[in-house]
Protein backbone atom coordinates (compact mmCIF):
# COMPACT_ATOMS: atom_id res chain seq x y z
CA UNK A 1 0.00 0.00 0.00
CA UNK A 2 1.63 3.32 -0.98
CA UNK A 3 0.75 6.29 1.81
CA UNK A 4 0.99 9.91 1.21
CA UNK A 5 1.35 11.85 4.10
CA UNK A 6 1.84 15.11 4.14
CA UNK A 7 1.81 17.85 7.34
CA UNK A 8 1.93 21.73 7.70
CA UNK A 9 2.26 22.58 11.10
CA UNK A 10 2.10 26.11 13.00
CA UNK A 11 1.74 28.20 10.29
CA UNK A 12 2.09 31.43 11.79
CA UNK A 13 0.73 34.92 10.62
CA UNK A 14 0.79 38.49 12.56
CA UNK A 15 -0.34 41.47 10.93
CA UNK A 16 -1.44 44.94 12.42
CA UNK A 17 -5.18 44.81 14.02
CA UNK A 18 -7.21 46.70 11.03
CA UNK A 19 -7.23 50.36 11.95
CA UNK A 20 -7.08 53.22 9.54
CA UNK A 21 -3.23 53.18 9.09
CA UNK A 22 -1.00 52.08 6.50
CA UNK A 23 2.46 50.91 7.08
CA UNK A 24 4.67 53.00 3.96
CA UNK A 25 8.31 53.29 2.90
CA UNK A 26 9.40 54.87 -0.50
CA UNK A 27 8.50 52.33 -2.98
CA UNK A 28 5.53 50.43 -1.41
CA UNK A 29 2.38 51.11 0.55
CA UNK A 30 0.35 48.46 2.32
CA UNK A 31 -3.44 48.97 3.12
CA UNK A 32 -4.71 47.77 6.47
CA UNK A 33 -6.02 44.10 6.16
CA UNK A 34 -9.65 43.48 7.05
CA UNK A 35 -10.17 40.45 9.24
CA UNK A 36 -13.68 38.54 9.68
CA UNK A 37 -15.06 35.54 10.38
CA UNK A 38 -17.68 34.09 8.19
CA UNK A 39 -21.25 32.27 8.77
CA UNK A 40 -20.16 28.25 9.00
CA UNK A 41 -23.99 27.49 9.06
CA UNK A 42 -25.19 28.61 5.57
CA UNK A 43 -27.35 26.24 3.37
CA UNK A 44 -25.11 26.85 0.47
CA UNK A 45 -22.59 24.70 1.71
CA UNK A 46 -24.44 22.12 3.36
CA UNK A 47 -21.97 19.12 3.39
CA UNK A 48 -19.24 20.71 1.12
CA UNK A 49 -15.94 20.99 2.70
CA UNK A 50 -14.37 24.09 1.54
CA UNK A 51 -10.81 25.97 2.69
CA UNK A 52 -10.45 29.52 2.28
CA UNK A 53 -6.76 30.93 2.17
CA UNK A 54 -6.59 33.90 5.01
CA UNK A 55 -5.70 37.09 2.61
CA UNK A 56 -2.92 38.04 5.04
CA UNK A 57 -1.12 35.02 3.63
CA UNK A 58 -1.77 36.12 0.08
CA UNK A 59 0.00 39.12 0.87
CA UNK A 60 2.63 37.43 2.76
CA UNK A 61 3.64 34.97 -0.12
CA UNK A 62 2.41 37.83 -2.75
CA UNK A 63 6.14 36.85 -4.39
CA UNK A 64 5.81 33.46 -4.97
CA UNK A 65 4.14 31.20 -7.09
CA UNK A 66 0.52 29.28 -6.51
CA UNK A 67 2.39 25.87 -5.67
CA UNK A 68 4.50 26.99 -3.11
CA UNK A 69 1.21 28.60 -1.59
CA UNK A 70 -1.27 25.63 -1.49
CA UNK A 71 1.88 23.45 -0.24
CA UNK A 72 2.66 25.82 2.66
CA UNK A 73 -0.89 26.15 3.54
CA UNK A 74 -3.12 23.50 2.31
CA UNK A 75 -3.95 19.77 3.00
CA UNK A 76 -3.64 19.55 -0.72
CA UNK A 77 -0.52 17.38 -1.95
CA UNK A 78 2.07 19.40 -4.35
CA UNK A 79 4.18 17.71 -6.77
CA UNK A 80 6.73 20.22 -7.38
CA UNK A 81 10.10 20.12 -9.15
CA UNK A 82 11.26 23.37 -7.64
CA UNK A 83 11.05 26.88 -9.00
CA UNK A 84 10.87 27.43 -12.28
CA UNK A 85 9.94 23.61 -12.81
CA UNK A 86 6.69 21.88 -13.22
CA UNK A 87 4.44 21.79 -10.45
CA UNK A 88 1.02 19.89 -10.47
CA UNK A 89 -1.61 19.44 -7.30
CA UNK A 90 -2.76 15.97 -6.27
CA UNK A 91 -5.92 15.90 -3.81
CA UNK A 92 -6.89 13.01 -1.79
CA UNK A 93 -4.93 10.71 -3.64
CA UNK A 94 -6.23 11.70 -7.37
CA UNK A 95 -4.22 12.10 -10.24
CA UNK A 96 -3.69 16.20 -11.32
CA UNK A 97 -6.15 16.51 -14.01
CA UNK A 98 -8.52 15.01 -10.88
CA UNK A 99 -7.83 18.26 -9.64
CA UNK A 100 -10.15 21.51 -11.49
CA UNK A 101 -8.97 24.89 -11.78
CA UNK A 102 -11.20 27.97 -12.13
CA UNK A 103 -10.25 31.65 -12.46
CA UNK A 104 -13.08 33.70 -12.04
CA UNK A 105 -15.62 30.87 -12.71
CA UNK A 106 -14.23 30.13 -16.00
CA UNK A 107 -11.89 26.70 -15.82
CA UNK A 108 -8.48 26.79 -16.92
CA UNK A 109 -8.13 23.32 -17.08
CA UNK A 110 -6.01 22.38 -20.51
CA UNK A 111 -8.28 20.38 -22.32
CA UNK A 112 -5.08 18.27 -24.11
CA UNK A 113 -3.35 17.43 -21.34
CA UNK A 114 -6.52 18.05 -18.36
CA UNK A 115 -4.53 19.34 -15.81
CA UNK A 116 -2.99 23.15 -14.71
CA UNK A 117 1.25 23.74 -13.90
CA UNK A 118 0.65 25.78 -10.60
CA UNK A 119 4.36 26.88 -11.35
CA UNK A 120 3.12 29.08 -13.60
CA UNK A 121 0.17 31.17 -11.99
CA UNK A 122 1.93 33.91 -9.64
CA UNK A 123 -0.15 34.32 -6.77
CA UNK A 124 0.57 38.50 -7.27
CA UNK A 125 -2.28 38.27 -9.53
CA UNK A 126 -4.65 36.06 -7.13
CA UNK A 127 -6.93 37.91 -4.31
CA UNK A 128 -8.97 35.34 -3.12
CA UNK A 129 -8.33 31.57 -3.15
CA UNK A 130 -10.53 28.63 -2.01
CA UNK A 131 -10.57 24.90 -2.38
CA UNK A 132 -13.15 22.77 -2.35
CA UNK A 133 -12.53 18.82 -1.46
CA UNK A 134 -14.29 15.81 -2.95
CA UNK A 135 -17.64 15.61 -5.03
CA UNK A 136 -18.31 19.34 -3.97
CA UNK A 137 -16.25 20.34 -7.03
CA UNK A 138 -19.14 19.21 -8.71
CA UNK A 139 -20.95 22.97 -8.09
CA UNK A 140 -18.36 24.33 -10.51
CA UNK A 141 -17.92 21.99 -12.71
CA UNK A 142 -17.62 17.90 -13.40
CA UNK A 143 -14.72 15.60 -13.48
CA UNK A 144 -13.05 17.09 -10.23
CA UNK A 145 -12.51 13.63 -8.62
CA UNK A 146 -10.24 15.25 -6.21
CA UNK A 147 -11.53 18.74 -5.78
CA UNK A 148 -11.37 21.84 -7.14
CA UNK A 149 -8.90 25.17 -6.93
CA UNK A 150 -11.01 28.43 -7.23
CA UNK A 151 -9.27 31.52 -7.34
CA UNK A 152 -10.54 35.28 -8.43
CA UNK A 153 -9.97 38.99 -8.23
CA UNK A 154 -12.18 41.32 -6.39
CA UNK A 155 -13.12 45.11 -6.75
CA UNK A 156 -12.63 48.09 -4.56
CA UNK A 157 -15.19 50.23 -5.02
CA UNK A 158 -14.01 52.84 -2.48
CA UNK A 159 -10.17 53.04 -4.73
CA UNK A 160 -9.82 56.18 -6.14
CA UNK A 161 -5.88 55.90 -7.07
CA UNK A 162 -3.22 54.04 -6.38
CA UNK A 163 0.44 52.92 -7.16
CA UNK A 164 2.70 50.02 -5.95
CA UNK A 165 5.76 48.91 -6.67
CA UNK A 166 7.95 45.58 -5.52
CA UNK A 167 11.32 44.73 -5.97
CA UNK A 168 12.84 40.87 -5.24
CA UNK A 169 16.31 40.17 -5.57
CA UNK A 170 17.55 36.74 -4.84
CA UNK A 171 20.44 34.57 -5.10
CA UNK A 172 21.50 32.89 -8.43
CA UNK A 173 20.85 35.97 -10.32
CA UNK A 174 17.27 35.58 -8.89
CA UNK A 175 15.43 38.88 -9.54
CA UNK A 176 11.50 39.61 -9.55
CA UNK A 177 9.53 42.84 -9.90
CA UNK A 178 5.85 43.65 -9.33
CA UNK A 179 3.61 46.66 -10.28
CA UNK A 180 0.40 47.87 -9.96
CA UNK A 181 -2.01 50.78 -11.46
CA UNK A 182 -5.06 51.66 -9.92
CA UNK A 183 -7.89 54.41 -10.63
CA UNK A 184 -11.48 55.00 -10.38
CA UNK A 185 -14.58 56.15 -8.22
CA UNK A 186 -17.94 54.35 -6.84
CA UNK A 187 -19.38 53.39 -10.53
CA UNK A 188 -15.48 52.60 -12.22
CA UNK A 189 -12.73 50.46 -11.03
CA UNK A 190 -9.34 50.01 -13.43
CA UNK A 191 -6.64 47.81 -11.79
CA UNK A 192 -3.28 47.32 -13.90
CA UNK A 193 -0.83 44.98 -12.61
CA UNK A 194 2.83 43.95 -14.29
CA UNK A 195 5.32 41.41 -13.03
CA UNK A 196 8.47 39.51 -14.45
CA UNK A 197 10.31 36.93 -12.89
CA UNK A 198 13.49 35.43 -13.52
CA UNK A 199 16.61 33.02 -12.52
CA UNK A 200 19.15 31.22 -13.91
CA UNK A 201 18.63 29.05 -11.19
CA UNK A 202 22.28 27.53 -11.26
CA UNK A 203 22.81 26.82 -7.65
CA UNK A 204 25.65 23.97 -6.38
CA UNK A 205 24.94 20.64 -5.48
CA UNK A 206 26.21 17.37 -4.65
CA UNK A 207 25.03 14.87 -7.21
CA UNK A 208 23.88 11.63 -6.08
CA UNK A 209 22.43 10.09 -8.99
CA UNK A 210 26.25 9.96 -10.68
CA UNK A 211 29.35 8.36 -8.57
CA UNK A 212 33.03 6.92 -8.96
CA UNK A 213 34.88 4.59 -7.09
CA UNK A 214 37.64 5.27 -4.94
CA UNK A 215 40.84 2.72 -5.66
CA UNK A 216 42.50 3.58 -2.65
CA UNK A 217 39.38 3.41 -0.21
CA UNK A 218 36.42 1.68 -2.46
CA UNK A 219 33.93 4.67 -1.43
CA UNK A 220 31.54 6.13 -3.55
CA UNK A 221 32.42 9.63 -4.82
CA UNK A 222 29.67 11.68 -5.55
CA UNK A 223 30.64 14.92 -7.68
CA UNK A 224 30.07 18.33 -6.94
CA UNK A 225 28.22 19.84 -9.70
CA UNK A 226 26.08 22.72 -10.51
CA UNK A 227 22.52 22.78 -11.54
CA UNK A 228 22.95 23.98 -15.61
CA UNK A 229 20.29 24.58 -18.15
CA UNK A 230 17.29 25.24 -15.46
CA UNK A 231 16.86 29.07 -16.11
CA UNK A 232 13.46 30.45 -15.94
CA UNK A 233 11.78 33.62 -17.12
CA UNK A 234 7.82 35.04 -16.75
CA UNK A 235 6.22 38.19 -17.56
CA UNK A 236 2.98 38.82 -17.51
CA UNK A 237 0.20 41.62 -16.90
CA UNK A 238 -3.18 41.48 -15.84
CA UNK A 239 -6.09 43.90 -16.36
CA UNK A 240 -9.58 44.32 -14.67
CA UNK A 241 -12.06 46.83 -15.66
CA UNK A 242 -15.31 47.01 -14.05
CA UNK A 243 -18.79 49.36 -14.35
CA UNK A 244 -21.25 49.63 -11.98
CA UNK A 245 -24.17 52.07 -13.60
CA UNK A 246 -26.64 51.24 -10.39
CA UNK A 247 -26.52 48.85 -7.52
CA UNK A 248 -28.38 46.36 -9.34
CA UNK A 249 -26.14 45.84 -11.96
CA UNK A 250 -21.79 45.14 -12.25
CA UNK A 251 -19.99 44.53 -15.40
CA UNK A 252 -16.46 42.99 -15.40
CA UNK A 253 -13.78 42.29 -17.54
CA UNK A 254 -10.77 40.33 -16.83
CA UNK A 255 -7.55 39.66 -19.73
CA UNK A 256 -4.69 38.08 -17.89
CA UNK A 257 -1.28 37.48 -20.90
CA UNK A 258 1.70 35.74 -19.69
CA UNK A 259 4.63 34.60 -21.32
CA UNK A 260 7.22 32.07 -19.89
CA UNK A 261 9.94 30.16 -21.16
CA UNK A 262 12.39 27.91 -19.04
CA UNK A 263 14.84 25.27 -20.25
CA UNK A 264 14.28 21.80 -18.53
CA UNK A 265 17.62 20.36 -16.51
CA UNK A 266 19.11 16.73 -17.33
CA UNK A 267 18.60 13.73 -15.37
CA UNK A 268 21.10 13.60 -12.69
CA UNK A 269 21.74 10.44 -13.69
CA UNK A 270 23.50 11.64 -17.10
CA UNK A 271 27.50 11.21 -17.67
CA UNK A 272 27.74 12.57 -21.34
CA UNK A 273 29.11 16.34 -21.91
CA UNK A 274 27.69 19.28 -20.35
CA UNK A 275 26.33 20.99 -24.26
CA UNK A 276 25.12 17.01 -25.36
CA UNK A 277 21.96 18.13 -25.38
CA UNK A 278 19.31 21.38 -24.70
CA UNK A 279 15.85 21.55 -23.46
CA UNK A 280 13.34 23.87 -24.19
CA UNK A 281 9.73 25.07 -23.25
CA UNK A 282 7.76 28.15 -23.97
CA UNK A 283 4.08 29.16 -22.80
CA UNK A 284 2.31 31.51 -24.09
CA UNK A 285 -1.02 31.95 -22.87
CA UNK A 286 -3.93 34.70 -23.05
CA UNK A 287 -7.02 34.83 -21.27
CA UNK A 288 -10.26 36.92 -21.32
CA UNK A 289 -13.63 36.94 -18.90
CA UNK A 290 -16.54 39.43 -19.38
CA UNK A 291 -19.13 39.10 -17.10
CA UNK A 292 -22.47 40.66 -15.98
CA UNK A 293 -24.53 40.18 -12.92
CA UNK A 294 -27.81 41.43 -11.81
CA UNK A 295 -29.54 41.83 -8.56
CA UNK A 296 -32.83 41.72 -8.12
CA UNK A 297 -34.79 41.34 -5.12
CA UNK A 298 -34.62 37.64 -5.00
CA UNK A 299 -32.59 36.56 -7.38
CA UNK A 300 -29.15 37.18 -9.06
CA UNK A 301 -28.76 36.55 -12.90
CA UNK A 302 -24.95 36.20 -14.02
CA UNK A 303 -23.98 35.98 -17.61
CA UNK A 304 -20.50 35.06 -18.50
CA UNK A 305 -18.14 34.93 -21.46
CA UNK A 306 -14.84 33.95 -21.61
CA UNK A 307 -12.11 32.80 -24.08
CA UNK A 308 -8.73 31.08 -23.57
CA UNK A 309 -5.78 30.38 -26.09
CA UNK A 310 -2.23 28.63 -25.19
CA UNK A 311 0.68 28.20 -27.14
CA UNK A 312 3.17 25.63 -25.80
CA UNK A 313 6.19 24.83 -27.92
CA UNK A 314 9.30 22.13 -26.41
CA UNK A 315 11.96 21.59 -28.12
CA UNK A 316 14.67 19.23 -27.69
CA UNK A 317 18.58 19.86 -29.60
CA UNK A 318 21.13 17.29 -29.35
CA UNK A 319 24.88 18.40 -29.90
CA UNK A 320 26.70 16.09 -32.40
CA UNK A 321 29.64 16.35 -33.27
CA UNK A 322 30.73 17.94 -36.81
CA UNK A 323 26.88 19.27 -37.11
CA UNK A 324 26.56 21.19 -34.07
CA UNK A 325 22.49 21.02 -32.27
CA UNK A 326 20.36 19.25 -34.23
CA UNK A 327 16.74 18.82 -33.70
CA UNK A 328 15.34 15.76 -32.19
CA UNK A 329 11.91 17.18 -30.94
CA UNK A 330 10.11 20.30 -31.67
CA UNK A 331 6.64 20.46 -30.75
CA UNK A 332 4.03 22.80 -31.06
CA UNK A 333 1.11 22.54 -29.35
CA UNK A 334 -1.84 25.46 -29.58
CA UNK A 335 -5.08 25.42 -28.09
CA UNK A 336 -8.17 27.56 -28.16
CA UNK A 337 -11.29 27.55 -25.86
CA UNK A 338 -14.70 29.25 -25.97
CA UNK A 339 -16.52 29.30 -22.65
CA UNK A 340 -19.90 30.53 -21.84
CA UNK A 341 -21.90 30.54 -18.77
CA UNK A 342 -25.54 31.66 -17.80
CA UNK A 343 -26.76 31.38 -13.87
CA UNK A 344 -29.66 32.27 -11.58
CA UNK A 345 -29.58 31.72 -8.14
CA UNK A 346 -33.27 32.73 -6.94
CA UNK A 347 -34.62 32.73 -2.91
CA UNK A 348 -37.64 31.53 -2.62
CA UNK A 349 -37.54 32.13 1.17
CA UNK A 350 -35.05 32.56 3.27
CA UNK A 351 -34.96 29.25 4.04
CA UNK A 352 -34.91 28.03 0.70
CA UNK A 353 -33.27 28.64 -2.68
CA UNK A 354 -32.68 27.06 -6.14
CA UNK A 355 -29.92 27.90 -8.50
CA UNK A 356 -29.61 26.14 -11.67
CA UNK A 357 -26.64 27.09 -14.86
CA UNK A 358 -26.16 26.16 -18.18
CA UNK A 359 -22.54 25.92 -19.25
CA UNK A 360 -21.64 25.83 -23.07
CA UNK A 361 -18.08 25.12 -23.95
CA UNK A 362 -16.01 24.32 -27.30
CA UNK A 363 -12.35 23.38 -27.37
CA UNK A 364 -10.13 23.47 -30.44
CA UNK A 365 -6.35 21.72 -30.17
CA UNK A 366 -3.43 21.39 -32.60
CA UNK A 367 -0.27 19.36 -31.48
CA UNK A 368 2.31 18.62 -34.40
CA UNK A 369 6.05 17.74 -33.76
CA UNK A 370 7.84 19.17 -36.97
CA UNK A 371 11.04 17.09 -36.49
CA UNK A 372 9.15 13.19 -36.00
CA UNK A 373 6.20 14.63 -38.45
CA UNK A 374 3.41 13.21 -36.08
CA UNK A 375 0.86 14.99 -33.95
CA UNK A 376 -3.01 15.11 -33.69
CA UNK A 377 -5.53 17.96 -34.67
CA UNK A 378 -9.32 17.40 -32.62
CA UNK A 379 -12.13 19.89 -30.89
CA UNK A 380 -14.11 19.13 -28.11
CA UNK A 381 -17.74 20.59 -27.86
CA UNK A 382 -18.92 20.10 -23.76
CA UNK A 383 -22.59 21.20 -22.38
CA UNK A 384 -23.26 21.87 -18.80
CA UNK A 385 -26.60 21.87 -17.03
CA UNK A 386 -26.51 22.18 -13.40
CA UNK A 387 -28.94 22.33 -10.90
CA UNK A 388 -29.28 22.80 -6.71
CA UNK A 389 -32.08 22.94 -4.11
CA UNK A 390 -30.75 24.57 -0.96
CA UNK A 391 -32.87 24.24 2.24
CA UNK A 392 -32.67 25.41 5.75
CA UNK A 393 -34.93 22.95 7.80
CA UNK A 394 -34.53 24.30 10.90
CA UNK A 395 -31.66 26.23 12.97
CA UNK A 396 -29.93 22.85 13.45
CA UNK A 397 -30.16 21.38 10.15
CA UNK A 398 -29.73 22.22 6.11
CA UNK A 399 -29.90 20.06 3.10
CA UNK A 400 -28.26 20.93 0.02
CA UNK A 401 -29.26 18.42 -3.24
CA UNK A 402 -27.31 19.27 -6.89
CA UNK A 403 -27.23 17.64 -10.23
CA UNK A 404 -25.33 18.05 -12.76
CA UNK A 405 -26.12 16.28 -16.18
CA UNK A 406 -23.32 16.54 -19.22
CA UNK A 407 -23.35 16.45 -23.28
CA UNK A 408 -19.99 15.61 -24.87
CA UNK A 409 -19.75 16.48 -28.38
CA UNK A 410 -24.10 15.64 -28.05
CA UNK A 411 -23.81 12.80 -26.57
CA UNK A 412 -24.76 12.63 -23.05
CA UNK A 413 -23.06 11.07 -19.82
CA UNK A 414 -24.20 9.83 -16.74
CA UNK A 415 -26.04 12.44 -14.66
CA UNK A 416 -23.45 13.50 -10.92
CA UNK A 417 -26.01 13.82 -8.18
CA UNK A 418 -25.07 15.62 -4.76
CA UNK A 419 -26.43 14.85 -1.48
CA UNK A 420 -25.02 17.24 1.80
CA UNK A 421 -26.52 17.89 4.51
CA UNK A 422 -25.00 19.63 8.06
CA UNK A 423 -26.27 18.93 11.28
CA UNK A 424 -26.34 21.00 14.32
CA UNK A 425 -25.66 18.89 16.71
CA UNK A 426 -25.68 20.77 20.17
CA UNK A 427 -28.41 23.32 20.06
CA UNK A 428 -26.67 26.86 19.97
CA UNK A 429 -23.44 25.90 19.54
CA UNK A 430 -21.54 26.18 16.94
CA UNK A 431 -20.47 22.17 16.55
CA UNK A 432 -21.67 20.43 13.72
CA UNK A 433 -21.76 16.94 11.84
CA UNK A 434 -21.16 17.13 8.12
CA UNK A 435 -21.35 14.82 5.29
CA UNK A 436 -22.14 13.99 1.48
CA UNK A 437 -22.94 11.15 -0.38
CA UNK A 438 -21.97 12.02 -4.89
CA UNK A 439 -21.36 10.36 -8.06
CA UNK A 440 -18.39 12.02 -9.92
CA UNK A 441 -17.59 11.15 -13.80
CA UNK A 442 -14.64 12.29 -15.44
CA UNK A 443 -14.10 12.33 -19.70
CA UNK A 444 -10.68 11.20 -21.03
CA UNK A 445 -8.78 13.90 -22.00
CA UNK A 446 -8.06 14.90 -25.20
CA UNK A 447 -3.98 14.01 -25.07
CA UNK A 448 -4.73 10.39 -23.83
CA UNK A 449 -7.33 9.70 -26.75
CA UNK A 450 -5.46 11.18 -29.33
CA UNK A 451 -1.73 12.00 -28.53
CA UNK A 452 0.98 10.61 -30.93
CA UNK A 453 2.22 8.02 -30.45
CA UNK A 454 0.47 6.56 -27.22
CA UNK A 455 -3.15 7.51 -27.74
CA UNK A 456 -5.48 4.87 -26.78
CA UNK A 457 -8.95 6.29 -28.31
CA UNK A 458 -10.60 3.12 -26.60
CA UNK A 459 -10.47 4.83 -23.05
CA UNK A 460 -13.48 4.41 -20.97
CA UNK A 461 -14.28 7.55 -19.19
CA UNK A 462 -13.24 7.85 -15.24
CA UNK A 463 -16.44 7.17 -12.85
CA UNK A 464 -16.79 6.50 -9.15
CA UNK A 465 -18.98 7.31 -5.99
CA UNK A 466 -17.84 9.20 -3.02
CA UNK A 467 -18.68 9.15 0.39
CA UNK A 468 -17.70 11.86 2.85
CA UNK A 469 -18.32 12.35 6.70
CA UNK A 470 -17.00 15.14 9.20
CA UNK A 471 -17.34 17.21 12.18
CA UNK A 472 -16.91 21.21 12.18
CA UNK A 473 -16.95 23.42 15.67
CA UNK A 474 -15.95 27.03 15.78
CA UNK A 475 -16.44 29.43 19.31
CA UNK A 476 -14.71 31.94 20.76
CA UNK A 477 -13.70 33.23 23.81
CA UNK A 478 -13.39 36.78 24.33
CA UNK A 479 -10.74 38.14 21.72
CA UNK A 480 -9.58 34.46 20.72
CA UNK A 481 -11.19 32.37 17.70
CA UNK A 482 -10.90 28.85 17.43
CA UNK A 483 -11.90 26.43 14.50
CA UNK A 484 -11.41 22.82 14.17
CA UNK A 485 -12.51 20.19 11.73
CA UNK A 486 -12.12 16.86 10.89
CA UNK A 487 -13.38 14.81 8.02
CA UNK A 488 -13.21 11.45 6.68
CA UNK A 489 -13.25 10.54 2.80
CA UNK A 490 -13.89 7.22 0.90
CA UNK A 491 -13.61 7.23 -2.98
CA UNK A 492 -14.13 3.75 -4.85
CA UNK A 493 -13.17 5.03 -9.04
CA UNK A 494 -13.46 2.25 -12.07
CA UNK A 495 -11.65 2.85 -15.15
CA UNK A 496 -8.88 5.19 -13.32
CA UNK A 497 -6.42 6.48 -16.31
CA UNK A 498 -2.70 5.74 -15.96
CA UNK A 499 0.11 5.96 -18.62
CA UNK A 500 1.92 3.27 -18.55
CA UNK A 501 5.35 1.99 -20.38
CA UNK A 502 4.32 0.09 -23.13
CA UNK A 503 6.62 -2.99 -25.49
CA UNK A 504 6.37 -0.37 -28.70
CA UNK A 505 8.75 1.64 -26.83
CA UNK A 506 6.69 4.57 -25.47
CA UNK A 507 4.15 5.14 -23.26
CA UNK A 508 -0.10 4.78 -23.44
CA UNK A 509 -2.42 5.25 -21.19
CA UNK A 510 -4.97 2.61 -19.83
CA UNK A 511 -7.61 2.36 -17.76
CA UNK A 512 -7.72 0.18 -14.47
CA UNK A 513 -10.32 -1.78 -13.36
CA UNK A 514 -10.48 0.15 -9.75
CA UNK A 515 -8.61 2.41 -7.99
CA UNK A 516 -9.60 3.04 -3.97
CA UNK A 517 -8.61 6.62 -2.54
CA UNK A 518 -9.57 6.73 1.42
CA UNK A 519 -7.79 8.96 3.92
CA UNK A 520 -9.10 11.56 6.77
CA UNK A 521 -7.86 15.53 7.25
CA UNK A 522 -7.44 17.55 10.25
CA UNK A 523 -7.22 21.02 10.27
CA UNK A 524 -7.29 23.69 13.61
CA UNK A 525 -6.80 27.20 13.66
CA UNK A 526 -6.30 29.38 16.43
CA UNK A 527 -6.59 33.63 16.50
CA UNK A 528 -7.00 37.06 17.85
CA UNK A 529 -6.23 40.13 19.25
CA UNK A 530 -3.00 41.41 21.52
CA UNK A 531 -3.76 45.08 21.50
CA UNK A 532 -2.58 46.18 18.20
CA UNK A 533 -1.24 42.65 17.11
CA UNK A 534 -3.37 40.20 15.18
CA UNK A 535 -2.21 36.26 15.05
CA UNK A 536 -2.90 33.32 14.05
CA UNK A 537 -1.87 29.96 14.21
CA UNK A 538 -2.99 26.93 12.02
CA UNK A 539 -2.20 23.31 11.53
CA UNK A 540 -3.43 20.86 8.77
CA UNK A 541 -3.23 16.62 8.79
CA UNK A 542 -3.98 14.60 5.66
CA UNK A 543 -3.51 11.06 5.55
CA UNK A 544 -4.58 9.44 2.55
CA UNK A 545 -4.07 5.75 1.07
CA UNK A 546 -4.51 5.42 -2.95
CA UNK A 547 -4.53 1.95 -4.06
CA UNK A 548 -4.47 0.43 -7.21
CA UNK A 549 -6.70 -3.19 -7.49
CA UNK A 550 -6.90 -3.45 -11.13
CA UNK A 551 -5.94 -6.30 -13.16
CA UNK A 552 -2.67 -7.33 -12.11
CA UNK A 553 -1.76 -8.81 -15.48
CA UNK A 554 -1.62 -6.21 -17.07
CA UNK A 555 1.77 -5.64 -19.11
CA UNK A 556 3.57 -2.36 -17.40
CA UNK A 557 1.85 -2.33 -14.46
CA UNK A 558 3.57 -3.66 -11.41
CA UNK A 559 1.69 -1.11 -8.65
CA UNK A 560 -1.42 -3.61 -8.22
CA UNK A 561 -2.07 -3.89 -4.36
CA UNK A 562 0.52 -0.77 -4.00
Amino acid sequence: MQRKLCLILLVFSFSLKALPQSIEDSVYILKSVEISAGQIFKKEDAGMKRTTVDTLILLQKINLSLSELLSQNTPGFIKDYGRGGLATASFRGTAASHTKVNWNGMSINSPMAGMVDFSLIPVYIIDDINLQFGAASIAGNSGGLGGSINIGNTVDWKNKTGIKFMQGIGSYNTFDEFLQLALGNSSFQSKTRFYHNYSKNDYPYINRGIGEIDPGTGEIINPAETNANAGFTRYGLLQELYFKPNNKNIFSTKWWFQNAGRTVPRATSYEGPDNANLNKQVDSDNKIVTDWKHFGEKYMLAVRSGYSAKQLDYSLKNNVPGLGPVPAIYSESSQNSFLNTVSLDYDFTSSFSVETALDLNYHDVVSRDTVQKNGYEKNRSEVSWFIALRKNVSNRLNLNLMLRQDWVDSKAVPAVPFFGFDFRIIKGEELFLKGNFARNFHQPDLNALYWQPGGNPDLLPEKGISIELGLEYETRWKKTDFKTEITAFRSDIDNWIIWLPSYKGYWEPANIRRVLSQGIELNASLGGDAGKIHYKVSANYAYTSSVNYGDPLVWGDESYGK
